[in-house]
């Protein structure tokens, strides 16, 4: 008992680390399309650019999944459950997410009416599409295994999937665009990454204690609807910084989304250690001799 207590109870630190890494990496993804890519890319047209625009649209991803493994080296989770719930993610955001978004709700056509609506559109329609759907990668697949032995195991999932489902976002902006501008397509697909990467931790916190506490039966539909309101919010917010009548300025969200990502997952990592240390108290009351429990 006391050993899956502590199993339980393990601090990741690996995980914080790539994910700290992962941010950074990405600031030097976008430095390096805006100062230096354009002058390679420039005489790309056609197929060319979209292949490269596709390859770029992966690259979040690949940053995070290559960082990762790199860390999470003291207790790793198997590299096949990670990935395939990264493409679970991605199958979801593909066959359902963008398609009910799009097609059934057809939001891109009533939502930009007024600045209420549209974000009520963000949180009720997108938000709650999205997150619901990330949220469903993890506990209809890996949740139940005895692979998730630990809570930050629902972080570590749910991240794979948020960032298969921006791929997927990414994905779509660039065919939508038929290829990109280097600079601002950097921007948009870093900004899809480090903002589904932060929600997708706040659904991970949850389903990790969900998994290993006793919690109210409301407890997942919250954790869902939190991550909702907070995708909703800040695509809104992102949306009103970036775009100041005819002036473009990605770089502001790119910010706001680093900023955002980083805020949301410290908070997320001081909750599970706090959560970690209450389960090593009860551990170690549970080691002691009943005497000294007593006592």
């Amino acid at each position: 008992m006391q050993q899956d207590l502590e199993r339980v109870a393990r601090n990741r630190y690996g995980l914080w680390i790539s994910s700290l890494l992962l941010i950074l990496a990405l600031a030097g993804f976008v430095a390096l399309a805006i100062y230096f890519a354009p002058q390679y890319v420039a005489g790309l047209t056609g197929w060319q650019l979209l292949a490269f625009g596709l390859m770029m649209a992966l690259v979040p991803a690949f940053l995070w999944l290559v960082f990762f493994y790199l860390q999470d080296r003291l207790a790793p989770e198997p590299k096949g459950n990670v990935f395939g719930v990264f493409v679970l993610g991605g199958l979801l955001a593909a066959a359902i997410g963008q398609p009910v978004i799009e097609r059934i709700f057809q939001v891109q056509d009533w939502m930009y009416t007024t600045w209420w609506v549209q974000l009520l559109a963000s949180i009720l329609v997108i938000g709650f599409v999205q997150e619901f759907l990330v949220y469903a990668s993890v506990r209809y697949s890996i949740y139940r295994s005895r692979d998730f032995d630990e809570r930050v195991d629902g972080v570590i999932y749910a991240i794979a999937a948020g960032l298969g489902y921006a791929t997927v976002l990414n994905f779509q902006y660039v065919m939508q665009h038929g290829g990109v501008d280097v600079g601002v397509g950097a921007m948009t697909v870093t900004i899809n990454a480090l903002a589904q990467a932060g929600f997708a931790g706040i659904i991970g916190y949850f389903l990790g204690q969900a998994k290993f506490e006793t919690t109210p039966r409301y407890w997942l539909a919250l954790g869902v609807a939190l991550a909702a309101v907070l995708n909703g919010v800040f695509f809104f917010l992102e949306d009103q910084v970036t775009m100041r009548g005819l002036s473009f300025t990605p770089l502001n969200g790119v910010i706001l989304a680093g900023v955002f990502a980083f805020v949301i997952l410290a908070i997320v990592f001081f909750l599970i250690r706090r959560a970690n240390a209450e389960t090593m108290a009860i551990a170690r009351m549970q080691a002691k001799p009943p005497s000294q429990a007593a006592g």
